[in-house]
């Protein structure tokens, strides 16, 4: 089955800034895929060629084989960008109803609130809302068409933890009908809670693609964790030791051997007890992963 969305040697830049060089990145039907990198690092400047607002410098981008500027390749996109402007004085209904106009089958009102907990807010303007309310709309309304493609930027910037849950839901519900979803994020764990693939980008570049799992792997590295008096910089000079976070006497370790490591300690003098080993975090991976990648000199372009 041909790709849903294909980037093929992308660059784009801004005056002297690059923001995405040399990118290939393909996403298949019914993928759930979750874009991760610090601020600068391309991811909205991608989401902003794949939905057709830009254009790239050199390279190609295609999304259901056909250039995303043209009008039938959007008919079956959704996108929610970081910033989305509301009429202010229409209701959340008629917003709901206006946006539904413009497709050929469009979901209900009714089930379109339904999905994201905004039924009770039916006759409020949106002016009146909540900073989280109106995200929660913002991306209820890119799911009014149905569309076989959504693209997410940032969804749930704002919302508290209970909306944040009914949003990954209402996700996770549209993914299970079989449709493609790509979002960024800032919150790793909502990575780790929806996304089957992961693609970490850093310095405009694609630094990792693959499963949870497949990115975890990349790094070499465990986590070893231990209740010590030693001070941490004792710990620290531990053979393989990358890193050490201390809580009190709770000592945290990423070590590219913990094999070595704990063979070390163990004949070290070095008293400890509550040993565990195990692998590193998305959070520990991401870092690592965009460490190695050159600083970005610029802010991301948002528009």
């Amino acid at each position: 089955m041909d790709p849903i969305v294909t980037l093929t040697n992308v660059r784009r830049t801004f005056g002297t800034v690059v923001a995405l060089d040399d990118v290939s990145l393909e996403v298949g039907a019914g993928e759930l895929v979750g874009l991760l990198g610090p601020n600068g690092a391309g991811k909205t400047t991608l989401l902003s060629l794949v939905d057709g607002r830009r254009r790239p410098d050199s390279g190609t981008v295609r999304i259901f084989g056909q250039d995303p500027r043209t009008p039938a390749a959007r008919l079956a996109l959704g996108t929610t960008p970081q910033e989305t402007g509301l009429p202010p004085t229409l209701r959340v209904g008629e917003v709901v109803d206006f946006v539904a106009g413009h497709y050929p089958d469009p979901m209900s009102r009714a089930e379109v609130l339904a999905r994201f907990d905004l039924t009770g807010l039916t006759d409020r303007q949106t002016g009146g809302l909540s900073g989280g309310q109106r995200r929660r709309l913002a991306v209820a309304l890119s799911l009014v068409g149905r569309p076989r493609l959504v693209l997410l930027d940032e969804p749930t910037t704002g919302l508290d933890v209970e909306a944040r849950r009914t949003l990954w839901q209402a996700l996770r519900d549209y993914h299970a009908d079989g449709n493609t979803i790509v979002l960024t994020s800032h919150y790793l764990e909502e990575v780790e809670a929806l996304a089957h693939r992961v693609v970490v980008i850093g310095a405009g570049r694609v630094l990792a693609d693959g499963s949870l799992g497949d990115v975890l792997a990349q790094v070499s590295l465990r986590r070893v964790a231990l209740r010590s008096p030693a001070p941490p910089d004792r710990l620290a000079a531990l053979p393989g030791v990358t890193q050490v976070a201390a809580d009190g006497e709770t000592h945290r370790l990423l070590t590219t051997d913990s094999d070595v490591l704990v063979r070390e300690l163990v004949r070290s003098d070095i008293p400890f007890r509550g040993l565990e080993v195990g692998g590193v975090s998305l959070e520990e991976a991401f870092l690592t992963l965009t460490a190695a990648a050159p600083a970005a000199d610029r802010e991301e372009v948002t528009a």
